[in-house]
This record gives C-alpha cells, sequence and structure tokens, in this order.
C-alpha cells in the first residue's frame, strides 16, 4: 500500500455531489430540456455559473461573459435562464433532508454538496450503497447526484468527481475498498487543479514544481509540501495518502463576516434607490446574524461607480455601534445617516454592499461603566426582531420588511429569463389541464 495509506481505515467519508445543479433544477420543471445544452447566469445575467454536460461539450467555460456568447448561444440554440437562488435553495434542502435521514451525521459542504460520515456503519459494499443512495434522491427529489466515498474528505471529493465523469460507475464510486496499483491509477489521472484545496491560484506554482497531477502531488515530502504550501499542503499531502485531516463538522461555522452585495440593474444617481438598496442588504446580513445568534459591534458599508466606464470611484465607510446589536432597523438607520454624508447627485453608482463584522455571542451583554449599554433596549429589540422572523418564515419571506424597501426597485439585479418560483409561489406553480371528454374521444 502507498506509504501513510491505512487498509481498514478509521474514518470513512461520502460526498454527495449534486450533478450540474443549477441545470439540473430548471431541467426538473422542463423535463423537455433534457439534452440540450442549457446554461444559468449570474446576476444581471452577467456571466455563465452553470452549465450543462451539452453546454460543456460546446467548449462553453465557466464564466463565459453572456454579452460575448450572445451569437454563439443563438447559433447553437443553448437555453438561458437567470440564477433562480430561491427554487435552489428549497431543492438543496429537500436533497439534505433526505441525507439527514439517511445517516445521523451529515455536514453540508455548499449548496450542491453535503459529507456524510460512514465511519460507524458496517457497510459491505460502499459502491452499493452509494447507487441506492443516488436512486433514492433521484425518486423522492428528481435530482441526480454522484458519491465519491473514501477515507478522507479530499478523496471522496475525487471519488465524487470521477463518479460524476464516468457513467459505467453507475453514480457511486469507492476509494475505500481499491489495491494499491488502482488508488495510484486514479491519482495519477486527477489534474492537480482539481485536487480540493489546490485551485488556480496555486496549480501554476505547483506546475513549475513537476507536480501535474495528484500522484504527483501524493508523494510530495512533507517538509517540501510545507515550504510550499504551509500546514494546508501536508494536509493536502495526508489526506491523497488516506490520512484524514479535515474531521466532520455537522455544524457549520459561525461567520466571521457577514457581507451583503449587489451590482445595479441600472446605474443610478438618485438617494431613495440607494437607500432602498442599502436598507434590503442590511436586512439581509442583519438575519444572518440573527440566526447565528450573534451580536455586531461593527458594520461597513461601499458603493462604486462602473470600473468599465470612465472615471471609476469607490467610496467605503465604517460604523462602530456603542452597544451591539442584530436589529435590521437600528443598523440600517446608522447607516443610511453616514451615506446621506457621502451621498453626491452628480454621481452615478453601480453597486453597493453591506458588511457586519467584530460579533459577540447573542447571549453576552456585558455592561459598561458609562451607563451606554442599556438592557431594556436590548430585549426590547430582540423581541421586536424575534416577533417578525417568526411571521416572515411561518408566512413567507419579506411578509414584513421596512418601508424603506419599497423606495425603489431600479436597483434590482435584472433576472430577464428568470424561470418561475414553483416550490415557493402559489400563483406560479405549473398549471395541469385535465378533460374526460377528450379522454374520451382517445
Amino acid at each position: 500500500m502507498t506509504t501513510g495509506r491505512q487498509q481498514f481505515p478509521e474514518h470513512v467519508f461520502a460526498l454527495v455531489d449534486c450533478d450540474n445543479f443549477f441545470v439540473s433544477c430548471e431541467r426538473l420543471f422542463r423535463p423537455e430540456l433534457e439534452g440540450r445544452a442549457v446554461v444559468v447566469l449570474s446576476s444581471n445575467d452577467g456571466c455563465v455559473v452553470a452549465r450543462s454536460n451539452e453546454s460543456k461539450a460546446l467548449g462553453i467555460p465557466m464564466g463565459a461573459p453572456a454579452f460575448k456568447y450572445r451569437q454563439f448561444f443563438k447559433d447553437q440554440s443553448v437555453i438561458q435562464f437567470s440564477a433562480n437562488f430561491e427554487l435552489y435553495g428549497d431543492i438543496s434542502r429537500r436533497i439534505t433532508a433526505i441525507l439527514a435521514k439517511t445517516v445521523p451525521h451529515a455536514e453540508v459542504y455548499s449548496v450542491d454538496e453535503s459529507f456524510l460520515n460512514l465511519s460507524e456503519f458496517g457497510i459491505a459494499d460502499y459502491a452499493q450503497w452509494g447507487k441506492t443512495l443516488r436512486q433514492n434522491v433521484f425518486r423522492a427529489v428528481g435530482i441526480p447526484v454522484s458519491i465519491g466515498i473514501a477515507a478522507t474528505k479530499t478523496l471522496a471529493k475525487l471519488g465524487s468527481d470521477y463518479a460524476k465523469r464516468n457513467h459505467d460507475l453507475g453514480g457511486a464510486m469507492d476509494l475505500v475498498n481499491i489495491t494499491n496499483e488502482e488508488h495510484q491509477s486514479y491519482l495519477i489521472n486527477f489534474p492537480i487543479e482539481k485536487v480540493w484545496g489546490v485551485g488556480r491560484r496555486l496549480a501554476p506554482k505547483l506546475h513549475a514544481e513537476g507536480i501535474n497531477n495528484a500522484l504527483d502531488l501524493s508523494r510530495l515530502r512533507p517538509n517540501r509540501a510545507r515550504q510550499l504550501m504551509g500546514l494546508r499542503g501536508l494536509q493536502m499531502v495526508n489526506e491523497l495518502n488516506g490520512i484524514s485531516c479535515h474531521g466532520f463538522n455537522p455544524q457549520r461555522s459561525q461567520h466571521q463576516t457577514i457581507m451583503r452585495s449587489r451590482t445595479f440593474g441600472e446605474d443610478t444617481n438618485r438617494l431613495d434607490v440607494l437607500e432602498a438598496a442599502i436598507v434590503s442588504l442590511t436586512t439581509q446580513a442583519a438575519w444572518q446574524a440573527r440566526s447565528e445568534r450573534q451580536l455586531v459591534h461593527q458594520a461597513s458599508f461601499f458603493l462604486n461607480s462602473n470600473r468599465h466606464k470612465p472615471g471609476y470611484a469607490s467610496w467605503h465607510e465604517a460604523i462602530n455601534f456603542t452597544m451591539p446589536t442584530n436589529d435590521s432597523g437600528n443598523i440600517g438607520r446608522l447607516i443610511l445617516e453616514r451615506l446621506k454624508t457621502i451621498y453626491n447627485e452628480r454621481q452615478w453608482y453601480h453597486r453597493a454592499g453591506v458588511t457586519l463584522y467584530d460579533f459577540i455571542p447573542e447571549e453576552i451583554l456585558q455592561m459598561d461603566l458609562l451607563g451606554e449599554i442599556q438592557p431594556n433596549i436590548h430585549d426590547a429589540s430582540r423581541a421586536r426582531m424575534s416577533a417578525i422572523d417568526a411571521i416572515n418564515s411561518q408566512y413567507g419571506r419579506h411578509h414584513i420588511y421596512y418601508a424603506a424597501e419599497d423606495l425603489s426597485k431600479s436597483w434590482r439585479p435584472k433576472h430577464n429569463l428568470e424561470s418561475p418560483h414553483y416550490v415557493s409561489s402559489w400563483d406560479e406553480l405549473p398549471e395541469v389541464y385535465y378533460s374526460q371528454f377528450q379522454q374520451a374521444v382517445r
């Protein structure tokens, strides 16, 4: 066996990766798109963020600017969709719920990926277990997934990639019960750019060292790995050799910063449009802080003009809160006060963002000698936000919102090609028409 690999691994991880997730969500309600080239575009329909296999075969790269490929899309009959994140999030939650019922320990890694901890299960045939799980997910939700099972998270990701690209595997790849020769053959055919943790920035440095694939990296001496990539490099080498360095974390860690930003649907020089945008972004960020039970000590916001036009400029302002808070209204009010001091009606603005940082746990509120921390105000704020969040949770997001958000809608990104919100709007549910007379005639 390769040095460091374990014949009977202490840990076994499965990575469940949704195939071309955004595209698969669109096809879920449009089955006639199966087998056709489909792309999903980013905010403001700017660039490609998801591709079907047919689009990949046409050579459309990830991140391709839509305006440059407009004629190509037309010539090749490529179907385009604006990103419908509300739909994708709902489908993701349905898949996660199935995984949570399958095993007691599931870790959501991203909207389309989850790690499962199989260490405590006596599974005789991992490949067959993975195929069965794939069938269950597809039967219940309709989304195809690829599953990699291995002794480490890095190898599990490698396995899911192989399962996705090799259809004869049936959607599941077992990298636990393989020989040393098989292990090496899989690693040598895995480009260094695709190894978890490498990425596009580090890959050129590794290529310069003669490290072109996962097998090359797995053979790197520990000291050299540390010199090139620090502790992360040593962990990557160990993980490729079957030594688990990334533990299982079923609870996602709290954010150190929370940022919400948007490129406007159209440039603006109007204060009311900026106010509507800032309040909406602040509300989203503050809700995230509340969901993580965190209070905010500091916030900042920025404005940019269009960098592709002459006279590009940007503005950044920071705000300190005397009393830590996660109250959307309080945070938004202070940011708007600062916004008015830098606003220039002669300037056209293209993008805005709000960042919250310097957090403390919600249950910790230390008193101060100057009396600036007022528990009664803090408690009233928490009660108000809890009531709003509870109502929005029961009756739908944005059921209760701040009036400033209605000052203008023109800042919102354009989604001219967005599909219906099939799973979250009664008015956009698919309709089926049935006629007994027509059925009888046929």
